[in-house]
């Protein structure tokens, strides 16, 4: 009688195809590594799925697609002698590694599932000899979180679809992010800028120049709101008998930033790459997973990407504090390591966002990289290696000068004294921060020096509304409020842009006409939904499930019964609206019809308002003033297929001129072909379009810049 064969090998399962070729030339021919390709079970997307009167129980399914995948994995389980379920290591990899757990019949309290907070050999051999149970409170906060979000988008949509407009859409988190959007254009609107005026004077005694600024007249804070308030005030100045009073001399010291969390990544990554949120995670997603390095075969380049806390590990910290003593000196090595704290309410499952390998350099690697992961592996690296050097030193001057008539001026300078941390990463600045003083050199000066006045201006100016949201700064604003967790931003700025809620206008986030009727309409029915106080409170109560504290089903029910009674009162209250489409002056070329506007996910288009009858649309296309480079006809700003903005020859194709940016008409010094407009993080430029020559002149920054 034949032996039934023995299992050979161990079934590793991860969430995707990249990772698991990773992790497979670390583990060798013992184990086999699978991916789920992410989620493998979820709500049904065609019902509710959530049974509202059984102290709602969520209904899964297979998702569609991945019946295939789940076959393979079965069948290679049932020929290993464990199966490993390594999935992220987070609320989200927990809940897939439960389904999967369920759908190969395997029980979750056995020790079936390890987790890789950086996919290196190291790490990766160590993690699957330390096997653990499912982490239930971790299953139980996604599986609320996924619940609560399905109540609120799959019980307010159809109510507006009904009362309002199709394409009327909520989301929990989604609803309030575009508030804040939606609020914040309405306070630009309503700003009234306020003038005011600041006096400067050129300053000279001895050997020394100063520019120094008014601050105070008759010991009182200057409050010049009129050309004529300051004038008086220049003209006192000017009247001279000004003495040095004062010079102080002091070090400022500046602190390196943390290392990166989810969220700081992600602004720090719009700011000095202008990447999208979007971009980051996938670019980030990419090197944590693993990257053929010339050389040094394959690994995961960073630790896990989904974090808010900013700790390390003394490994980490030792090997860096060594490598910074090596290259920098120990000048640069601070007498002990730094530690940061993190933010009220921060989760420590996880360390900072970090390079798994220092002696990868970003240099080193960069041929086996894409443009992106290169400038995104560089960012991340040199901000760890910041975080454990020593402050950058100043030497700061401040000169207070007087005169007996009570005019008060103030003159600083600083000089760097040690570069510190400054030698490797500056933090960037969001657009809307505060602009910092401007530092003039360091003087040479003495108490009781006179002073003579070589020209004194009055420079007028205007208060200014808040800025927009871009990417960065919303993101930080939702994790100051609470709102959302490091797995959710970018999901959720992405959802709102996809639908349309929001327009990105260059780096800006403005909201579109959906995002500002559906943000009324919650407003005025939903106040709950979309309250910063109350979005956050959820969060905490999900926290909450994931440290144990709260059950989940309690969670949902004591938010479904008020959430129940409000939709009664939504549905009693809001009347039905007919929209009408606004009509253009546009022939459908179809069926003759007049077209009208329509809001789709990329903005306003053309529609004709006999669908479903004529299903004919066009693109709304603008002229601009500037005529086509190749033939003299008009060119038209229009937008691609995914909503991306280009320019055009409007004959199309028999001329073939089209470009990304907008043409000028200045023509190239150089060749003599035709430029277009290129604004970059660096300035505006007009850019010659000839690949052979690319020649380019920075344009001066337009008034209101600077």
């Amino acid at each position: 009688m034949a032996t039934a064969k023995k299992p050979s090998y161990k079934l590793v399962i991860v969430e995707s195809p990249a990772k698991a070729r990773t992790i497979s030339k670390f583990l060798g021919k013992t184990y086999k590594v699978e991916a789920s390709n992410g989620h493998v079970r979820d709500l049904p997307r065609s019902q509710l799925g959530v049974d509202t009167q059984g102290n709602f129980e969520p209904k899964y399914i297979t998702i569609r697609g991945r019946g295939e995948v789940l076959e393979r994995i079965r069948k290679d389980a049932k020929g290993a002698k464990q199966v490993i379920l390594a999935t992220d290591p987070d609320r989200e990899g927990e809940a897939i590694s439960w389904h999967l757990a369920g759908i190969l019949g395997i029980d979750p309290d056995s020790a079936c599932r390890v987790e890789f907070n950086e996919i290196t050999e190291k790490t990766v051999k160590a993690s699957v000899k330390k096997p653990r149970s499912v982490n239930m409170q971790l299953v139980d906060a996604q599986q609320a979180r996924r619940v609560l979000d399905r109540l609120v988008g799959y019980k307010i949509s159809p109510l507006f679809w009904a009362k309002i407009r199709k394409g009327l859409s909520a989301g929990r988190v989604q609803s309030v992010a575009t508030r804040m959007i939606v609020d914040r254009e309405q306070e630009i609107e309503a700003f009234i800028p306020e003038e005011y005026w600041t006096v400067e004077a050129q300053l000279e005694g001895g050997k020394s120049r100063l520019t120094a600024k008014l601050t105070a007249l008759d010991g009182e804070k200057p409050r010049l709101t009129c050309a004529e308030e300051a004038e008086e005030a220049r003209k006192r100045v000017l009247l001279g008998g000004l003495t040095v009073r004062s010079v102080k001399r002091s070090e400022r010291h500046r602190h390196p930033a943390p290392p990166f969390t989810t969220s700081n990544l992600q602004q720090e990554a719009g700011r000095k790459l202008g990447f999208s949120t979007a971009k980051t995670m996938q670019v980030a997603q990419q090197l944590y997973e693993g990257v053929d390095v010339q050389g040094h075969g394959t690994q995961g380049l960073i630790s896990y990407i989904r974090t808010d806390s900013v700790r390390l590990s003394d490994e980490a910290v030792d090997a860096v504090r060594a490598m910074i003593a090596d290259a920098y000196g120990e000048a640069f090595v601070p007498a002990k390591p730094v530690v940061y704290k993190g933010r009220s309410g921060a989760q420590d499952a996880h360390e900072a966002i970090r390079p798994t390998n220092l002696q990868l350099r970003p240099e080193e690697v960069k041929a086996s990289l894409t443009r992106d992961q290169f400038s995104l592996y560089r960012l991340i690296y040199n901000r760890f290696v910041a975080c454990q050097m020593a402050d950058a030193v100043y030497e700061t001057q401040q000169i207070d000068i007087a005169s007996d008539g009570g005019v008060q001026l103030r003159a600083s300078a600083e000089r760097l004294k040690f570069a510190g941390f400054t030698a490797v990463y500056e933090a960037a600045r969001d657009e809307d921060a505060e602009p910092e003083e401007t530092m003039t050199q360091l003087q040479d000066i003495e108490e009781g020096t006179a002073l003579d006045c070589r020209a004194v201006d009055a420079a007028q100016h205007f208060t200014q509304p808040p800025a927009r949201y871009t990417e960065a700064t919303l993101v930080r604003a939702m994790e100051e409020l609470g709102i959302g967790r490091p797995s959710t931003y970018a999901p959720t700025i992405s959802t709102i842009l996809a639908r349309g809620y929001v327009l990105r206008e260059k780096k800006q986030l403005v909201p579109g006409e959906l995002g500002i009727m559906t943000t009324d309409l919650m407003k005025e029915y939903f106040p709950d939904i979309v309250d910063t106080a109350f979005t956050a409170g959820m969060e905490a109560e999900l926290d909450d499930v994931e440290a144990g504290k709260r059950e989940w089903h309690d969670v949902i029910a004591q938010f479904y019964g008020p959430f129940e009674k409000t939709l009664e009162v939504a549905e009693s209250k809001i009347e039905k609206v007919e929209i009408p489409d606004e009509e253009s002056d546009v022939i459908c070329d179809k069926c003759g019809a007049r077209m009208v506007y329509k809001m789709g996910r990329y903005g306003k288009f053309l529609a004709c308002p006999n669908f479903p009858a004529c299903r004919n649309t066009k693109n709304i296309q603008q002229e601009i003033s500037v005529p086509c480079p190749k033939c003299g006809a008009k060119v038209l700003e229009k937008r691609s297929h995914r909503g991306k903005k280009f320019y055009g020859c409007e004959r199309w194709p028999d001329c073939d001129f089209v470009a990304w940016n907008p043409p000028v008409e200045e023509r190239c010094p150089k060749c003599g072909g035709y430029m277009t407009l290129s604004e970059t993080r660096r300035g505006r430029f007009h850019v010659c379009a000839n690949e052979q020559c690319r020649f380019r002149v920075q344009l001066p920054e337009e008034e209101g810049e600077a």
